[in-house]
C-alpha cells in the first residue's frame, strides 16, 4: 500500500517563528537589465516554501542569490541568523556547510559514481576515514529511495528520477539545516513527480529540514508547500497559502492558480 502524504499544516503566527533567511531590499541585474528590485522574503524554520513565477521573474536567480553565487547590487541576505554579506570566510564555510543544494538536472560530476558524488562535500569539508565516508554516503544513498547498488552506477547509467534522488542525496551530506531545490521534479513523469514530493516532505519531518524550492508543478505547490511565495514585475507578489494565492487578484496569478492545468488538475 502506498504512503499517503499528508497534508501541509497551518503554519504558526510569524511572530511565533524563526526567521532562517531573511532577504531585505535584493536587487539584482544584467547590465542594464533589473531581474530583481528591492525584494523582501522571510523563510521560517521547518517549512517549505514554493517559489513560483513566470519564466525570466528571477526564481533562479534569487536562489543563487540567497547562496552568494549570484552578485547582487543592492540589499542584504542573512542565514540562521547571520549577515552573510558581512560574514568573514570563516564564518561563510560555517554556514555554508549547513546548506544543501539540489540544482536543475542534478548536476552530478559525470566522471564519479553516484557514491563518490556523494561524499564529494565530505572530502571538501569534513576530516573522515574513507570507510566512514563510504558509510554516511551509503546511508544518504538509502535515505533518498536508492537501491544500494546504484551507489556504483555513473550518473549516465541513471534515470531521470535516479539522477534526482541522486542529486538530493548528495544535497544532504552534510547534515543540511536547509536545502535548496530547484525545480526538483522538472522532468519527471507525474508519478516520479508524485514520489519525490512524497519523498520531500518526508525528508523535511523526519529531518527537521527547512525547504527552500523553486518550482512550476502546481501538484508539489498543493501538495507539500506550506507557504508559496510569487515572483513578478522583480519582487514577491503575494506570499501565502494556496488559498491566499487563489484569492489574490492579479492577472498571471489568477491565471496560474486558476487556469487549464488548475481545472485539470481539479478535475
Amino acid at each position: 500500500m502506498s504512503a499517503v502524504l499528508a497534508q501541509p499544516q497551518p503554519p504558526a503566527p510569524d511572530a511565533e517563528r524563526e526567521v532562517v533567511i531573511r532577504g531585505r531590499g535584493i536587487t539584482v541585474g544584467f547590465g542594464e537589465r533589473k531581474v530583481l528590485e528591492n525584494l523582501d522574503i522571510d523563510v521560517y524554520r521547518g517549512e517549505i516554501l514554493g517559489i513560483v513565477g513566470a519564466s525570466g521573474t528571477g526564481k533562479s536567480v534569487l536562489l543563487r542569490t540567497i547562496l552568494g553565487l549570484q552578485p547582487k547590487q543592492a540589499g542584504t541576505v542573512e542565514i540562521l541568523g547571520t549577515p552573510y554579506d558581512e560574514a568573514d570566510a570563516n564564518t561563510r564555510a560555517s554556514i555554508d556547510r549547513r546548506l544543501g543544494v539540489l540544482f536543475q538536472q542534478g548536476a552530478l560530476f559525470s566522471s564519479l559514481t553516484v557514491l563518490q558524488n556523494v561524499e564529494f562535500p565530505m572530502r571538501e569539508h569534513l576530516h573522515l576515514s574513507s570507510r566512514l565516508m563510504d558509510e554516511l554516503a551509503r546511508v544518504k544513498i538509502e535515505l533518498v529511495g536508492l537501491a544500494p547498488e546504484a551507489a556504483e552506477r555513473a550518473p549516465s547509467e541513471l534515470s531521470g528520477g535516479m539522477i534526482k534522488r541522486a542529486s538530493l542525496a548528495r544535497a544532504l551530506a552534510l547534515d543540511p539545516d536547509i536545502v535548496f531545490l530547484d525545480e526538483p521534479t522538472s522532468g519527471l513523469d507525474p508519478i516520479g513527480a508524485d514520489e519525490f514530493d512524497k519523498l520531500i516532505a518526508t525528508l523535511r519531518d523526519t529531518l527537521g529540514l527547512t525547504v527552500f524550492m523553486v518550482t512550476h508543478d502546481l501538484d508539489s505547490l498543493h501538495t507539500v508547500c506550506d507557504r508559496i511565495a510569487v515572483l513578478g514585475d522583480r519582487h514577491v507578489l503575494i506570499e501565502g497559502t494556496i488559498e491566499d494565492m487563489l484569492a489574490f487578484d492579479h492577472p498571471w496569478v489568477q491565471q496560474y492558480f486558476h487556469g487549464v492545468r488548475a481545472r485539470r488538475r481539479e478535475a
